[in-house]
């Protein structure tokens, strides 16, 4: 009973007892499992850890052992670091003195360690160790951080090379000679160059973000901000073209906005003002190009490498008949050859497929140039140079040589006509080139010198003529002056003459003439005839002479001759007029007056028969005194007017006040101006004489004019000779004397006398004298 009192009793003991001990096996299961998960997650992280006890004792497991590379396991942390083993000295002494302080404080412990004799580092990290250590303890992790700190180290050069770019790029941007700036992503100012500064004319870079002032619409920036939005939404950089000014000028921009990550737009702007103005000089040489092309004589056409038409003047329209709206159409190669066949301007040819594709291999020609001469129907000639271009297009050059033809074919025609022209010549004429060589000549210079005309055929030198001409001449030695002349004519471009005498009794004269072309020319007349002539002529001129002499001595002997029985004949008449013969009656008295006035006449005839004849052999002396010609002239008007009265005529006399005097021989000029006022009165039937006196600073002017018959125009050339006689008139006026001793002493003060008269008006003679004689 007691037993089964006992089996009761530790039955539900028993029971109770193996629900403990499964739950507790179970609770040691997991915690096995935990243990179990625990080490393989700690087996498998990448730090490892390390136990130092507050009596500085180590507790590592052997994959930190092998990690560390030492070839024991370490008792103290001393140990770490052994024969080169383990890790660098210095690095472990700082570790320890790291711990230590951690140990102390309570703090943590981060540092860097390496592995000696190599590049491996580890980082560790730890503090105090948690229970159930005991206190003092220090818990470290130590994990393998090489690969990071090589990333570090290469991340840290990356960073220090990017800030070395970027500082230099920074320097680049401030140094750029063109405006650059930079936005933010509110696409305000955020950075601007020196460039940026000077263009907007601000105090600094800072003023300029500050105000906002843009590059070209100042502050606000609409058109920038909107340039820089389309930039973004574009995600390209965006392209404008505005003015601006900069500097006080006004110059053309070109700005570029670049979109950037995060919203951001940089730009910067180029000046292309001198980019405008060489494009606009270019349009203008371009269209000045055009111009003169279109101005050029020669027709240019021009096809691209896909037989287009590129380029026409319109020299080449016009010659090709070609509507200029039709080229502006670029027509290809072929159609423009089948336009011109039909309007004519095309040679003829029987197969023109053929010719066209002929003309078309010009293209690929592997020739510079290709020339052709087109004969079209109507007779034009055209010269058509094909130039093949590198880039496989092709110019054509029409040039219209119709005139040059035409004009060859009348030079052809013209110098037949000449050479013809100089054989008819009655000179003889020869053309002597620069060298001196013969190269044109006529039949009569063959015959003067009588040479082979074969022989002149080879062009011979002047040096080998000279012998074959001496034999032709009375005087030899004159050839060499043949050559002289050539010669003086071709280099030295001087004219030279000369006259030659041949042999068989004929004269030449000779003549050499530089050409415009370097040449000369020689010709030969001639003049055996003229010379003859000349000779008789020369002869008879001088029988003339002598005769005129002759008479001249028999004129002035005849005068003096008769000054002595006149003078006689006055001194008597004078006697009986002074009574000295007793009274005389009335009638007696009037014949002696009449005697003494015809013997005063006579004289003064004699007297100008004697000035003039001593005037033609010797220089009239005049006396040099101050003459007042306004009263010298009025004197004689006064004088005549009884002679001019008696022939019912009317003597007007005007004196300027400008007259004045000249320095003269009073008596000559009282002759001079009687002499031709006694012709006006003499030559004078009804009408008016008048007697003009005017002047100015160097000379006095007298002119006598009538209203009388005139003197015919072929008698005017003689009325200044002496002792000729005009119009059949008596008296002194009809013996030639009163105008050629005015002339004379005119002449003899330096001065001019001239005649204008006509025939049924009247005659006006001038007398110009200079103030002082010359």
């Amino acid at each position: 009973m007691i037993v089964l009192a006992l089996a009761a009793i530790w039955l539900p003991i028993a029971v109770v007892l193996s629900i403990v001990a499964g739950r507790r096996m179970a609770r040691a299961a997991a915690v096995l499992e935990s243990a179990r998960s625990l080490a393989a997650l700690l087996a498998a992280a990448p730090a490892r850890p390390l136990l130092m006890t507050a009596a500085g004792r180590l507790d590592l497991d052997d994959q930190l052992q092998r990690q560390l590379g030492l070839s024991s396991m370490p008792a103290r942390l001393e140990n770490l670091a052994a024969d080169g083993e383990g890790l660098e000295p210095a690095d472990l002494a700082a570790l320890i003195a790291d711990v230590r302080a951690a140990a102390f404080t309570g703090g943590r412990v981060d540092r860097s360690v390496r592995l000696a004799g190599s590049d491996r580092v580890l980082q560790v990290l730890g503090g105090p160790a948690p229970p159930p250590a005991e206190a003092g303890s220090m818990l470290l992790w130590l994990s393998d951080t090489s690969s990071a700190e090589q990333d570090k180290a290469r991340l840290a050069e990356q960073l220090e090379d990017t800030g070395v770019a970027l500082n230099s790029l920074m320097h680049l941007i401030e140094a750029a000679p063109f405006p650059m700036w930079y936005r933010g992503p509110d696409l305000r100012l955020g950075l601007v160059n020196s460039a940026f500064v000077a263009a907007v004319e601000a105090e600094s870079a800072a003023a300029v973000i500050t105000d906002g002032i843009e590059l070209t619409d100042g502050s606000g920036g609409s058109a920038a901000k909107e340039a820089a939005e389309r930039a973004l939404a574009d995600e390209r950089p965006y392209s404008r073209t505005q003015p601006a000014t900069i500097g006080g000028e006004r110059r053309m921009l070109r700005l570029v906005d670049v979109p950037l990550g995060g919203g951001a737009v940089a730009g910067f702007a180029i000046d292309i003002q001198d980019l405008e103005d060489a494009r606009f000089e270019l349009a203008r040489y371009i269209e000045s190009q055009r111009e003169l092309s279109d101005r050029m004589t020669a027709g240019a056409v021009q096809f691209d490498p896909d037989r287009s038409l590129s380029f026409f003047n319109q020299p080449f329209a016009i010659m090709a008949q070609l509507d200029p709206e039709w080229l502006a159409e670029r027509p290809e190669f072929d159609r423009v050859l089948e336009r011109m066949r039909e309007n004519g301007r095309l040679p003829e040819t029987r197969d023109f497929p053929q010719w066209k594709a002929d003309r078309r291999g010009w293209f690929i020609s592997a020739e510079e140039a290709v020339e052709e001469e087109w004969i079209l129907a109507n007779g034009d000639h055209l010269r058509v140079v094909g130039q093949p271009l590198p880039d496989g297009g092709l110019r054509l050059i029409f040039e219209d040589r119709t005139e040059q033809v035409r004009l060859a074919s009348a030079r052809d025609t013209l110098l037949r006509v000449r050479t013809a022209t100089f054989d008819s010549l009655f000179e003889g004429i020869g053309v002597f080139a620069a060298d001196g060589r013969l190269y044109l000549w006529n039949r009569r210079f063959c015959s003067f010198w009588d040479l082979d005309e074969s022989w002149l055929g080879e062009h011979p030198r002047v040096d080998e003529l000279v012998p074959a001409m001496a034999q032709r001449l009375v005087n030899p030695t004159a050839a060499a002056q043949l050559r002289e002349l050539v010669r003086a004519a071709t280099n030295e471009r001087r004219l030279g003459s000369g006259r030659l005498s041949m042999v068989d009794g004929s004269h030449f004269e000779f003549a050499s003439v530089p050409l415009p072309d370097g040449n000369a020319l020689f010709t030969m007349v001639d003049v055996t005839d003229s010379t003859r002539i000349e000779h008789a002529l020369r002869e008879r001129a001088a029988a003339l002479e002598e005769a005129d002499a002759v008479r001249t001595d028999f004129v002035a002997n005849m005068s003096y001759e008769l000054r002595t029985p006149l003078t006689s004949i006055g001194g008597f008449a004078q006697m009986l007029a002074g009574g000295y013969a007793g009274k005389l009656a009335p009638a007696a008295n009037d014949y002696v007056g009449a005697i003494l006035e015809s013997v005063a006449r006579l004289s003064k005839l004699i007297d100008d028969v004697l000035d003039l004849t001593q005037g033609e052999q010797t220089a009239v002396t005049i006396e040099h005194e101050r003459v007042d010609l306004a009263g010298l002239v009025r004197n004689v008007a006064e004088r005549m007017e009884t002679t001019a009265a008696a022939k019912k005529l009317k003597l007007r006399l005007e004196i300027a006040g400008s007259t004045g005097t000249v320095i003269g021989d009073s008596r000559r000029l009282r002759e001079s101006i009687e002499h031709v006022l006694r012709n006006a009165i003499a030559y004078t039937d009804k009408g008016i004489v008048a007697v003009t006196a005017s002047g100015d600073e160097s000379n006095a002017t007298i002119r006598i004019a009538d209203t009388g018959a005139g003197i015919a125009l072929d008698d005017q050339r003689h009325v200044f000779e002496r002792f000729t006689r005009i119009g059949g008139r008596q008296g002194e006026a009809a013996l030639g004397l009163g105008l050629p001793l005015t002339r004379q002493f005119v002449e003899a003060h330096g001065g001019q006398v001239t005649l204008q008269s006509e025939p049924g008006t009247g005659t006006a003679v001038t007398i110009v004298l200079p103030r002082q004689p010359a």
